[in-house]
Parts: structure tokens; sequence; C-alpha cells
């Protein structure tokens, strides 16, 4: 008779980083914990690799930046992880005229001033961006800290904010109203408003407020809203959380790709071994979840009207030395410093989403621009920071997943890559093509991930970075908050199974809150 293998307290399925918070915390606690990843690695978007073979370039190749990781969990975890904050919020050039644009320095008000005056010609609108952000404040107060609590209701939200206009104008309505009667000028709008649009295909009157959840975790990450460099990059990271969980006990698996989950907690893998816990943890997309408890037999869980659909990409490149602005009052070292924005303005962005509804790629293709290594060189070799070697991150938006079906994945990933260096070399004084390092077998440094790419690589269905469409940080005032996994967030149609991942109620962008608020439900859970 074969021996049923011990029953685990949790497993995990998938090896993300919210699933190594998870069993960090689990296995602190105690508790026996596995987690099944099909790929090689943990990390799942959060990692680092050299993706030019001979080239010392250690790159976040995913996601890259982080704002929404609470100090309270790398306390907890004894996490060894550094961020850095940057001194230049964002760069913008004038579309109309590149020799001039806005950067945003938050060391000099003055000199911020004068760029906006000089480049929208309005000598308040400095202040009335400096206004709309202070606004934004309390806020970030308010809700960031409750992200690693159970969930609070709607109401008590609105009345601990206290400003029932400003909940109105973010929580009830289009954001593009807040932004017009907030600023003036469209390129001021388009800076507020790309924090809207990360991963999200929306306009800035959708209907939908699915731009105003993704503007509110942009703007509330560390209470602040600012967006830090991980130094060593993201893969720093996912190393830290796998050291944390390793130590406290917890059974990382790789190469374990489950394909059935059954809601009484039996998990299948690929090559027909079988898992058993008392409660299975997702660390996979929604829509993965109910795939696999369909295997299992049961109903779907969790899973929306909607399907996932990311919008973006992402472009990594190595750079000989930065490249010349048109605007030469700006250094190329302060422009690229914190994010670039590339023909952003409102009503690009609009205009772009009208097109990426009609079925094409938008033209200019709007984007942004980040440079990890003038914050953290380390990701460089020795050679590469002596010769002035640099890596550039581009994100382009509005380019939702529907443009990419049906098509040849190569052949659409060229396109909106020639599309994006298109888009850039409209703002540079020379082409960015001149200023890629080349690898010793003569290729270019440069490499697009797509969203067919995400789903493709790491299973992310529709390449939504987000796992589905994001959720507003509380539970509605009629919900019901009865079983520790719907208090904390992280509940499906099976008491016995929770969501760890990016698809968690506060899950998104490389927090570790869907891990840390499965972990709390489940330790409520397991204690009886």
């Amino acid at each position: 008779m074969p021996t049923r293998s011990p029953v685990h307290d949790v497993a995990i399925v998938g090896g993300g980083h919210n699933a190594l918070v998870a069993a960090a915390y689990l296995a602190r606690a105690g508790r026996t914990v596995v987690v099944l990843e099909r790929l090689d690695h943990v990390g799942g978007a959060a990692v680092s690799e050299e993706p030019w073979p001979g080239v010392a370039a250690r790159l976040s190749r995913y996601s890259y930046l982080v704002s929404l990781l609470p100090q309270r969990i790398i306390d907890d975890l004894g996490l060894g992880i550094r961020l850095l904050r940057r001194r230049y919020s964002s760069y913008t050039p004038d579309p109309q005229d590149p020799a001039r644009g806005i950067l945003i320095d938050t060391a000099d008000a003055a000199a911020t001033a004068d760029a906006f005056a000089r480049v929208t010609g309005d000598t308040g609108e400095a202040a009335r961006f400096a206004a709309l952000s202070a606004r934004m404040g309390p806020v970030a107060r308010l809700i960031f800290p409750s992200m690693t609590e159970p969930l609070r209701r709607a109401g008590e939200m609105r009345a601990a904010l206290d400003d029932d206009r400003l909940w109105e104008e973010l929580f009830e309505r289009p954001l593009g109203g807040l932004l017009r009667s907030s600023l003036d000028t469209d390129i001021a709008r388009g800076i507020a408003l790309t924090d809207g649009l990360i991963g999200t295909f929306a306009s800035a009157d959708d209907e939908s407020l699915r731009q105003n959840r993704c503007f509110l975790y942009h703007v509330i990450g560390g209470g602040t809203g600012d967006w830090d460099v991980p130094v060593g990059g993201m893969g720093r990271v996912t190393s830290e959380l796998s050291r944390a969980a390793t130590e406290a006990g917890a059974d990382l698996r790789t190469g374990a790709e489950v394909v059935a989950v059954t809601p009484d907690g039996e998990i299948t893998l690929a090559d027909d071994r079988t898992v058993h816990a008392r409660l299975v943890l997702s660390g996979v997309g929604p829509a993965v979840l109910a795939r696999l408890l369909a295997a299992g037999g049961a109903r779907p869980a969790g899973v929306g009207t909607a399907p996932p659909e990311g919008a973006q990409l992402k472009v990594n490149m190595l750079l000989r030395r930065l490249p010349r602005l048109r605007d030469e009052r700006v250094a190329p070292e302060a422009a690229f410093a914190g994010t670039f924005h590339v023909n952003e303005t409102m009503s690009q962005l609009d205009r772009a989403h009208a097109t990426g509804l009609a079925g094409g790629i938008p033209e200019p293709l709007p984007a942004e621009i980040y440079c990890h290594s003038l914050t953290d060189p380390s990701i460089l070799g020795p050679e590469l920071r002596a010769a002035g070697a640099h890596t550039l991150t581009l994100f382009g938006l509005q380019v939702p997943h529907r443009l990419l079906e049906g098509r040849d994945p190569d052949a659409a990933r060229m396109a909106l890559l020639e599309a994006a260096q298109r888009s850039l070399d409209t703002v540079l004084a020379e082409p960015i093509a001149d200023c890629v390092y080349e690898a010793p077998d003569g290729s270019a440094c440069v490499e697009a991930r797509t969203t067919a790419d995400l789903e493709q690589s790491l299973g992310m269905v529709g390449g939504d970075i987000f796992h589905g469409a994001l959720s507003w940080p509380w539970a509605d005032d009629e919900d019901t908050l009865v079983t520790p996994a719907e208090r904390w967030g992280v509940a499906t149609e099976h008491p016995n199974v929770l969501v760890c991942g990016s698809g968690a109620r506060r899950g998104g962008a490389v927090s570790g809150l869907g891990g840390h608020n499965a972990a709390m439900a489940a330790l409520e859970l397991l204690a009886g």
C-alpha cells in the first residue's frame, strides 16, 4: 500500500515574493510549510538576471521599484534590504518643444517652480502640483498603515479621512475630474495621471475607476508615496525573503508544477506526486487558481467576470553612456535618476488609450523610464561602472494584451519595441540606438518583455502584473467579515483555500502584503 505523504499545516502554490513572505511568517510561528514553484527558482517577477551573456549587468528584469513593502514586514522577518530614496521625482520633456522640460527636484523647490513656469508659462502651476501632492498626504498616512491590519470598512475610512470632497473626487468619480480641477496644464495633468495607468488600461475618465484604484496604490506607499530603489536589484528582495523563509524552516521546492488543487488540501503535481495540507495558499493569479481547482473537481473560486489583462511593455537596456537631451538646462544624470516621462501629457495618454481600444499601437507610445544604476551602481560589474555604462528601464503604457492576441509574438514584440524607441527618440538629442552597449557577440543589449512574455514565462494570465483588477483596500460597508480570511481580505469560495498573491484584496506590486495578510489569516484558522 502506498504511503501517504505527511500533512503540512500549509501548502503554498507558486513561489513569488508574496509566497515567500507568507512562508516566512508561518514557519517562524512554528507551522509546517511547503512552497511549490513551477520554475527552477523562486521570486516570480521579483528577480534579477543577466539578460546578455558575457555582460556583467544584473537587472531587475520585470518588477523594479519598491513602494508598498512595509517596513513592518522588513523588520518582522529580519530582511537585509536597503531601499534608497531618489532626489529627483521626475523629468518630463515638453512634447511640443523637447528643448525644455519639467524637472521635479525634491531638494530645490525654487528650481522646480522655475521649470514648471518655463514649460507651462504659468507661475502658479508648480504650487498647484505641490498642493495636489499635499492633498494625498492624509490619504497615504491613513491607508498605508491599515494595509497590514484586518480590513476596515469604507464608512470607517471615509470618516477617518474627514474630507468628504476628496473622498468623492478620488474614490467615487473618475480621476480625470480631480486632475482637471487641481491642475491647469495638459503636461502637469499627465505627470499625475501616469500613476493611474501603470499596468492598467484606462482613460482619465474611465467610469470603472480602475485608474483611480491604480493611482491610489501609487501614492500611498510607505505613507509618503515615494518609490525607492532596492540596492542590489529586485533579486536582493527575493534572496532575503528566501533566506528568511528557509531559515525559519519552510520547505521551498522548485521544479514542482501544480496541476490540480482540491478544497480539502490535496495538491497534485505534474509528476503525479501529491502534497497534502490543512490549508492551501495561492500565490498564483485567481484565474490560474480557478483552473487548478476545476482540475481538482471543485467549483472555480475567486474569479471575476472580466479576464485579467495587462497593459504594459517593459524594455531593459544597457547603455555605453546616458543619451544627450535636447534640453541643455538639465543634465542626463538628473533627468534619468527619477521617472523620465516620454509623451505622457493627459491628452496624449487619452489618445493612446483610444488607439489601443481600436486595436492599434499608440503613436507616439507613452512611456516612462528610470535608471537604476544612477542610484545603485552595484548591479553593474566594475568594468562597466568604470566605463560609464548605465541601465535604462522603459515602461510603455496603453498597450493592452488584446493587441498581441492572434499575432506572432516575435513580430508583436518588435513592433512595440520600435514604437518605444521612436517615442523616446523624439525627446533626445541623439538616437537611443547610438548609446546602446554591445554584448561580446555584437548584439545590442536591449530586451523587450510584453504581456505575452509575462503570460508565457511567469504564468500571469493576460500579462496582468496585478493578477486582475486592483481593489479598494477596504471592505464595503455591507460586506460580511466573519471568517479570518474575509477579515484579512484573502478569502476564496473555499474556506481552506486562501489567496496570498497579488490577487488578494490589497495585493499588487512588490509589497508582500498579500503574503503577510494570508499568513495572519492562516495562523488564526490553524489556531482553531
